[in-house]
């Protein structure tokens, strides 16, 4: 890559960067290119793109060239910037944990529908990975109390430190454990994005998911419902009667995924669609 190691303006590298990333065939180019630059100087695209004549420094184009080297490798640019937005809020992320998503969003909007505010329930993340569920709930509802477990421990060091990030350290118990040996009951409500990708769609998945995103936590197994099966089993002994789960699920999951809560004693409240118009969210109650 030509990124001449002169004076450059941010309009210029820019410039060489969008080209560099189009070569590449890289989907958002210019997105990308202004994201990488607004994390090497340390400034929001806003003022990059007001101030397009200032220069640079010869470790920043050198710092640019790396990254868009990295994106060239299809490294996400959630992994290459260190943060994701979700929700409200700003999360660190790395490749110890799934990056969020947009669609991750439609659990907390239906979960706050059963968390007033005025009151201090008991919830439970299975799976936290970055945390970024558990964290966006206790920010809209700090009276409830909360526990987070998941089987990596690098994902568990992740949310701790997006709890911290975001004051709520002390407020978030984060336990590395597999869910199956997980001892504490009575929770008002459990929410869970587990892995749901099976082992022939898994391969199938962008080279940027598929080499990059964490294996444990997409591979739902065989056919995709291993970890499903496991949040609803052991979700029927932790929860309260009439406590609420809440699961995402893959938009071809519903009717299998239905019959597995209904056979657990769970009678399902609702079925939500992602921006996409596909099943992706599943309310449930246990009898």
């Amino acid at each position: 890559m030509n990124l001449v190691v002169f004076k450059m303006n941010y309009n210029e590298i820019l410039k060489n960067g969008v080209n560099f990333l189009k070569q590449n065939k890289i989907k958002n180019p210019f997105l990308d290119a202004e994201l990488i630059l607004s994390k090497v100087i340390n400034k929001k695209r806003e003022e990059i793109l007001l101030n397009t004549n200032n220069k640079l420094k010869h470790n920043d184009i050198l710092n640019f060239k790396n990254f868009l080297l990295r994106r060239k490798q299809r490294e996400p640019i959630a992994y290459i910037l260190g943060y994701k937005y979700f929700w409200k809020h700003k999360f660190l992320t790395n490749n110890s944990v799934l990056i969020p998503r947009p669609d991750t969003e439609l659990l907390i909007e239906e979960a706050l529908k059963y968390l007033p505010k005025s009151k201090s329930k008991k919830i439970l993340d299975i799976g936290t990975g970055s945390g970024c569920i558990i964290i966006s709930l206790l920010k809209e509802r700090p009276k409830c109390l909360a526990s987070a477990v998941d089987i990596s421990k690098k994902a568990i060091n992740v949310a701790k430190n997006n709890a911290k990030l975001h004051q709520l350290e002390n407020k978030i118990n984060f336990i590395n454990i597999d869910i199956d040996k997980y001892k504490s009951y009575n929770y008002d409500l459990i929410i869970s994005n587990p892995p749901y990708i099976n082992s022939i769609d898994l391969n199938r998945l962008d080279v940027d998911i598929k080499f990059h995103e964490p294996k444990l936590a997409l591979s739902g197994g065989f056919d995709g419902y291993t970890e499903i099966k496991k949040v609803i089993k052991k979700s029927k002994t932790l929860l309260k009667v009439n406590g609420k789960l809440l699961i995402e699920i893959g938009h071809k999951q519903k009717t299998q995924s239905v019959k597995i809560l209904m056979d657990n004693g769970f009678y399902i409240n609702k079925i939500s669609k992602d921006l996409s118009g596909k099943d992706r969210c599943i309310v449930s109650t246990k009898l």
